[in-house]
């Protein structure tokens, strides 16, 4: 079989997370075939068990733990300053004097006073899930399973403002359905408490609920509203603001156990029948009956097998991988599948990876940062450090698990151009670290390959230092796109 090496070196970019030292030679027999087969790896898609990461319910409570104790402490130290305040006014003048004498002397040396801040057990959680997040895309041979992760994490959002749960909802919702049936990856992100907290379904209630009518609380629509316009339908397709508002009344009562008199479950999925709107709905022309939690089940199953949203979902995909405007032909394609197969995302991963437009040799797609920083440390063959990678993130406009929005970050063009610059600085920074440990040739080689144009290896070959060599590569053209 003839080698491929420029049709490998386009497939890791694409549809991976760029080269690795070795990698395109590796698979330029066959890169189609190569990229095709990451489907099909053990446990693709998933985090080993050895990780040792906390359940979402378990982050929950040991942050919430955290901070009650927190408070506790902070609540007797204040205590303690008023009740000393108070005995130095009852002791007089001469009291107060001696208080004041006491305060105006120098504090004792204190070796700690410099150190910096411990890492809170909340800090703790969240970069022990960024860890493993990053380590299985800087890890993988070809990154195809990682990427269609970070796609659906995207599309099916949460933010880590809200809840320390975004790296366990990511481990739990979303990597174990990115090769099953879109409608079990519907179900389990909708279920899941990291979105039911982001979209505030903990705090709707029916308003003819018996918890409704007690509390004189009422309905939230933000998470019905959402399926129907992001995670399925996608907007102007035929729901009215009525059909969201009965989904949100099916979809009461999906909360989570309070964490405060729930030591053991605390910060779970629940349904509640108190909060549970009573009675049938109708959402886009059909009637559901009331049957609890398998109501909302049932809608969802519903939006999942809408033709609708086989549209927008091989629409987004196409957009991710290929190009701002996706071929049309490759969308009709997609959606085919998508419907022939009652949402079987193997088979729609399969049939983006055979189809001719996926491998176009025009690369239109600028790498996110998050992707151009894999892509970074897998040329380099480095593992990277969790501590610097997050604050990259954050300068760079793309901060872990801190979507700006419900829709996720913006997957175009215009978005991320305007960030090469901060782009620009961490490379800078990176070559000047690791000027003795890398080689900016053999570094162009692995990143690219073929893809490299003469110009840019010219330009790296004239390069007045190693470290501007070296920032040549990490800035090239062609080291930016998909």
């Amino acid at each position: 079989m003839a080698l491929d090496p420029r049709g490998a070196a386009l497939a890791l970019h694409r549809f991976g997370f760029g080269p690795r030292p070795g990698s395109i030679a590796a698979i330029a027999s066959d890169p189609r075939g190569a990229v095709l087969a990451d489907l099909d790896r053990p446990n693709a898609g998933q985090v080993p068990a050895t990780a040792g990461l906390l359940t979402s319910g378990a982050a929950n409570r040991a942050a919430f733990e955290f901070f009650s104790e927190r408070n506790a402490k902070a609540r007797v130290a204040r205590l303690r300053e008023e009740e000393a305040k108070r005995a130095a006014a009852e002791s007089g003048m001469a009291g107060a004097m001696e208080a004041k004498a006491e305060m105006a002397a120098p504090p004792p040396a204190n070796p700690q006073a410099n150190a910096p801040p411990a890492e809170t057990v909340p800090q703790q959680i969240f970069f022990a899930e960024a860890k493993a997040h990053f380590d299985a895309a800087i890890t993988a041979e070809i990154g195809f399973a990682e990427r269609l992760v970070w796609f659906w994490s995207n599309h099916f959002c949460v933010n880590a403002d809200d809840t320390v749960m975004a790296g366990g909802y990511e481990r739990e919702a979303i990597r174990p359905h990115v090769l099953g049936r879109f409608v079990e990856l519907l179900q389990a992100a909708e279920g899941h408490p990291a979105m039911l907290i982001y979209l505030t379904n903990t705090l709707s209630m029916g308003p003819n609920s018996v918890a409704g009518i007690n509390r004189t609380r009422g309905l939230n629509e933000n998470l019905a509203r959402e399926i129907l316009e992001l995670h399925t339908l996608g907007v102007r397709t035929g729901y009215t603001q009525e059909d969201v508002t009965s989904f949100a009344k099916v979809i009461t009562g999906w909360t989570i156990l309070p964490t405060d008199t729930n030591p053991d479950h605390g910060g779970e999925f629940i349904f509640h029948p108190r909060l549970h709107e009573p009675g049938p709905q109708t959402v886009i022309g059909k009637a559901y009956r009331d049957t609890g939690i398998e109501q909302g089940r049932a809608v969802l199953a519903d939006l999942a097998r809408h033709p609708a949203t086989a549209t927008h979902i091989a629409t987004k995909l196409a957009r991710h991988f290929v190009a701002d405007d996706p071929p049309p032909a490759l969308v009709a394609r997609l959606a085919q599948r998508f419907n022939e197969t009652e949402g079987d995302l193997w088979e729609v991963a399969k049939a983006l990876v055979t189809a001719p437009e996926s491998w176009s040799e025009e690369r239109v797609k600028i790498k996110r940062p998050s992707e151009w920083q894999v892509a970074l440390l897998r040329a380099a063959r480095f593992t990277g450090d969790i501590r610097a990678i997050v604050p990259g993130m954050n300068r760079l406009g793309e901060p872990l698990w801190r979507p700006p929005a419900p829709r996720g970050f913006p997957d175009n063009n215009a978005t991320w151009l305007d960030g090469l610059a901060h782009r620009l600085d961490i490379a800078n920074n990176f070559a000047q670290r690791n000027t003795e440990r890398l080689d900016a040739a053999a570094m162009l080689d692995a990143a690219l390959g073929p893809l490299a144009s003469e110009e840019t290896r010219r330009a790296v070959a004239r390069a007045e230092s190693k470290p501007q060599a070296l920032t040549l590569v990490l800035m090239a053209p062609e080291f930016q796109w998909r």
